[in-house]
């Protein structure tokens, strides 16, 4: 989910050929240690990253029951962005939250990924507890700016219980 254009926190000086979100940031963009989250990808489109994109849906067809994320992980593990010579920034989840890692910047926070859910009406539930939570944030904002900050500070995401439960429910 979109809350602000994410587009403002990429880096768009050319050199990174791929910027990609994770599910908890581990404070440096460039480490691989970071576990990545195919829920928001920029890519520069070049030979690079081409022949990322060739290799990743070749294994993808040969990796029975493994999501498209966790084929991309795999070859990330294997030195995949290494050996094409590919400039990647992991993309800090204060800006590209997700919900293995929420933002604790309600202020700066861009996107929300509903990653890890079994089910497509659990993520919705818990999507729209979000949206709900964004717009009593906004609408904070839209009282008198001394007391929108003085309710915000405080700001909390609300759980998102559907997740778990998800798992548990066929």
């Amino acid at each position: 989910m979109w809350l602000r254009n994410p587009f403002l926190r990429l880096s768009r000086n050319g050199t990174d050929d791929l910027q990609i979100s994770v599910d908890k940031f581990n404070g440096n963009p460039r480490s691989e240690e970071n576990p990545i989250n195919t829920g928001f990808y920029y890519i520069m489109s070049n030979n690079k990253t081409i022949s990322l994109f060739d290799a990743w849906y070749a294994q993808k067809d040969n990796s029975t029951g493994k999501k498209e994320q966790d084929v991309l992980s795999d070859l990330m593990k294997a030195g995949i962005f290494g050996k094409l010579g590919l400039r990647v920034r992991f993309l800090d989840t204060k800006y590209f939250s997700g919900f293995c890692e929420n933002s604790k910047d309600i202020w700066a926070v861009s996107t929300v990924h509903a990653n890890c859910y079994r089910h497509i009406m659990a993520k919705l539930r818990d999507l729209k507890v979000v949206l709900r939570d964004w717009k009593q944030f906004k609408a904070a904002l839209n009282k008198n700016s001394s007391v929108a900050v003085n309710e915000t500070m405080n700001f909390r995401w609300t759980a998102h219980t559907e997740c778990l439960k998800s798992w548990t429910y066929k």
